[in-house]
């Protein structure tokens, strides 16, 4: 094996097993809200989180997904400075595999929007805008967290691609088929009419 092949082998296995530390379940458990596998949907993202009725554990959990990719982003760089927008993209795109296919829970995780806005975020600061704002005024209008994480997670590599990175704008929209294909039952649901709305009554 090459040393290049082999630095992109380490980083990729540090930013999986960074991105696969699974925080809804662990705080969930930590302050006694149960197994988040076992409630609601069963994801193990902040959206979950809140059917606990924690909102401050929900909004925890959303920071931290969202930090751990743009953690590996931030600093894969610094350890192979080298490889440039490379290593940064090959983390980044690491830590969300990893929060989507955890090892630890069985390659079972959460559906990446959080950690791929982290990820967004910390490649270059106008990506993560253009995500966020996506993502915020989706939800505003139609009042479907899963179309605006959806649309969010669409609008990365476009707007890498309007910037001319073309590293970022490939590996992103790598990382946008699988935030969709993790959203494959949403879709189903919006197809159908039936996916639930932010605020609407389970009656």
């Amino acid at each position: 094996m090459s040393s290049s092949a082999l630095l992109i082998l380490i980083l990729f296995v540090a930013g999986y097993l960074l991105g696969s530390i699974p925080f809804g379940v662990v705080l969930t458990r930590l302050f006694g809200a149960g197994d988040l596998r076992q409630i609601g949907s069963g994801n193990i993202g902040a959206t979950n989180v809140l059917r606990t009725g924690r909102k401050g554990l929900a909004a925890a959990t959303l920071v931290l997904d969202g930090l751990k990719g743009a953690v590996a982003v931030v600093l894969a760089p610094h350890f192979v400075p080298e490889l440039g927008d490379h290593a940064a993209m090959i983390a980044g795109a690491a830590a969300m595999i990893g929060h989507c296919y955890p090892i630890w829970l069985k390659f079972k995780g959460g559906k990446g929007v959080a950690t791929l806005l982290g990820v967004s975020a910390a490649l270059a600061w106008p990506i993560g805008l253009v995500f966020a704002l996506v993502w915020v005024a989706t939800v505003v209008m139609f009042r479907i967290s899963s179309l605006g994480g959806m649309l969010g997670a669409v609008s990365a590599p476009i707007a890498a691609l309007v910037m001319g990175n073309m590293v970022f704008a490939a590996g992103l929209a790598g990382l946008a088929l699988i935030v969709l294909r993790r959203h494959s039952e949403n879709i189903a649901r919006l197809r159908a009419g039936t996916e639930p709305r932010v605020g609407a009554s389970k009656g």
